[in-house]
């Protein structure tokens, strides 16, 4: 096995992940089957689901593929997941991709402020169905003491840095950034065969931006790119893997995120890499940042 490669992808190891009928979701399982892996494809679409199985069908009787259609909001449609699952998967899941995510608008004629249930939509599923899937799965993925397995959640840098314009989303994927880093420190000492990882790609072409572009931009990633990105931080044992694209360096990443942090360090108001008047200010300051090693 190369050692470029996390052990996780491995033959007849069992990957189950959400959102995976499309974008980032179906890459990451085209990934684990090309390395041999079974495939629990999990998706609220049922149609575009058995799309993804009929490319990515079960080859033997030890590489196989399943499609669950599921709300990952919903508490008891993991419970179901997880007892139709368990009889094929009796050694539990050594990858747990929960990726699955939804970008809500508030109801026509209310504002975000104004709708309560654009809130509760987005981190129904954005937030609440990655700890769903931790609630049920975590117990059968630590039972086993020396397989390496691994958990990736994905984030956002809207959950970073946290630019106006869709709050909701924001919070949900900074809810996901903080569940992350909890879940990490968590296993470390009595897991440490139980990776986190928290996802952060960068502008990538998926079915979210396909609604505002028909083509893909040159700035974009496809998906594909996240996911041999991803492998790679995997392999470095890297916890934030947070992704570049054609727009924007790792390096111009990290002065952002330092830049928004600074707000609160130097008691700025917020926001202010976006505000009229400070706008100029904090373009100057990210420009001129230097990062330490």
């Amino acid at each position: 096995m190369s050692s470029t490669l996390h052990p996780v992808f491995r033959p007849g190891a069992t990957a189950l992940i959400t959102g995976a009928a499309s974008g980032i979701g179906l890459a990451t399982a085209q990934f684990c089957r090309t390395h041999g892996m079974n495939l629990i494809l999990v998706d609220n679409n049922q149609e575009a689901l058995k799309t993804a199985a009929s490319t990515l069908p079960s080859t033997t009787s030890s590489t196989t593929t399943s499609t669950h259609p599921i709300d990952v909001s919903n508490p008891s449609d993991w419970q179901s997941l997880h007892t139709s699952t368990t009889p094929t998967h009796p050694n539990g899941i050594d990858l747990l991709f929960l990726n699955a995510g939804t970008m809500v608008q508030p109801t026509e004629g209310k504002t975000a402020w104004t709708d309560p249930s654009y809130f509760q939509r987005t981190l129904a599923v954005n937030t609440l169905g990655y700890t769903n899937g931790i609630a049920t799965f975590l117990d059968d993925m630590t039972r086993d003491t020396t397989s390496p397995r691994a958990i990736i959640l994905t984030g956002s840098k809207q959950g970073i840095t946290n630019p106006p314009g869709n709050p909701a989303y924001n919070a949900s994927k900074a809810a996901v950034k903080s569940i992350a880093e909890q879940l990490s420190y968590s296993l470390y000492e009595k897991h440490p065969n139980v990776g986190v990882h928290l996802l952060v790609p960068g502008f990538t072409y998926t079915g979210m931006v396909r609604r505002h572009f028909k083509e893909k931009p040159d700035g974009a990633w496809l998906p594909e790119q996240v996911v041999e990105f991803l492998s790679k931080g995997m392999a470095e044992g890297r916890f934030y893997i947070v992704c570049p694209d054609g727009e924007v360096s790792e390096e111009l990443d990290k002065r952002r995120m330092l830049w928004s942090c600074g707000d609160v360090v130097h008691g700025r108001p917020a926001l202010t890499r976006w505000r009229a008047d400070w706008k100029e200010r904090a373009a100057k300051g990210i420009e001129e940042m230097k990062i330490g090693e």
